[in-house]
């Protein structure tokens, strides 16, 4: 029987082996390792970690001093960050025929880069926090949105993505907002830029694409789309406005789906539920059915 069941492996083997020699995409067996996701995920929750220093701290230490674990967390961080933007910069052409210790050096220039947009990630951070206290009367103080609003980590984990995404890292930052999206349903593409006071409610099965542009005081309910009109062409509309942008002191409700790079909802505007626009919106407007 095992003489048996290791001569059917042996044949599979061979079989699969001969599909690798196809040369197709899902083939290739690059000759550098890829972006580690386990390693990227960790990175995400030592940043949370310093983004809030009294909610997170690491039990396993019985002193615990903030500058002590914060100088454990940057150097920690910026060797795994250091060693994964290493690792995807060789996708880049510009570095595809660069050494690894030239690549580590740039993965650390960039990583400090990124570690000095912190304080401004922390600032965007802590006005998310007071829009979702100020505009949801269901939450019970600002520790409970901290720890349990899935809107609140999928914002947060798209500001740190967003940075590591204007500094040109590629592949990470999108690593990052799709492990968000997993854990919350809540899909925001790493190149979205979100203004200042930012609140999804609820949050499932919301969606944010690459070119959206969302202003100040924007909220936000579940199943809402902000995407683009049509995809057809491609890889052609890469680089191009495709999303639409919506300004300050927008409320958007739940399932409404606004399409479109050149569609524009104008400030202080409400957009009602299952509200369907693939036009622009004046200000101070308060849609309710279809526009087209």
């Amino acid at each position: 029987m095992a003489h048996r069941l290791e001569g059917h492996i042996n044949n599979l083997v061979d079989k699969i082996m001969t599909d690798y020699e196809q040369g197709r995409d899902i083939d290739v067996v690059k000759d550098f390792m890829h972006p580690d996701k386990d390693d990227i995920v960790k990175i995400i929750y030592q940043i949370r970690n310093i983004i809030f220093p009294g909610y997170y701290e690491n039990k396993n230490y019985r002193i615990y001093t903030v500058r002590n674990h914060l100088s454990m967390l940057l150097e920690d961080v910026l060797y795994n960050l250091s060693k994964q933007i290493s690792v995807v910069l060789k996708y880049l052409p510009q570095y595809e025929n660069v050494d690894e210790a030239a690549l580590l050096s740039e993965g650390e220039k960039i990583s400090l880069q990124f570690f000095e947009r912190l304080p401004e990630v922390r600032r965007l951070t802590q006005t998310d926090l007071d829009a979702a206290y100020d505009g949801d009367p269901a939450a019970f103080n600002k520790p409970e949105i901290i720890f349990s609003y899935p809107g609140q980590f999928a914002i947060m984990v798209n500001r740190i993505a967003h940075e590591l995404h204007l500094l040109g890292v590629p592949i990470i930052p999108r690593i990052m907002t799709e492990y968000a999206h997993t854990k919350t349903g809540i899909d925001i593409h790493p190149g979205a830029t979100l203004g200042e006071y930012f609140f999804i409610d609820h949050g499932t099965g919301i969606v944010i694409g690459e070119t959206a542009e969302i202003g100040k005081n924007v909220k936000i309910y579940q199943g809402v789309t902000i995407g683009a009109l049509s995809t057809r062409e491609g890889q052609k509309l890469h680089g191009k406005k495709r999303h639409p942008t919506i300004e300050d002191n927008v409320t958007i409700y739940a399932g409404a789906s606004i399409l479109g790079g050149n569609t524009v909802i104008g400030h202080d505007s409400v957009i009602g539920a299952n509200a369907f626009i693939t036009s622009s919106v004046p200000c101070n407007t308060k849609v309710t059915k279809e526009l087209r």
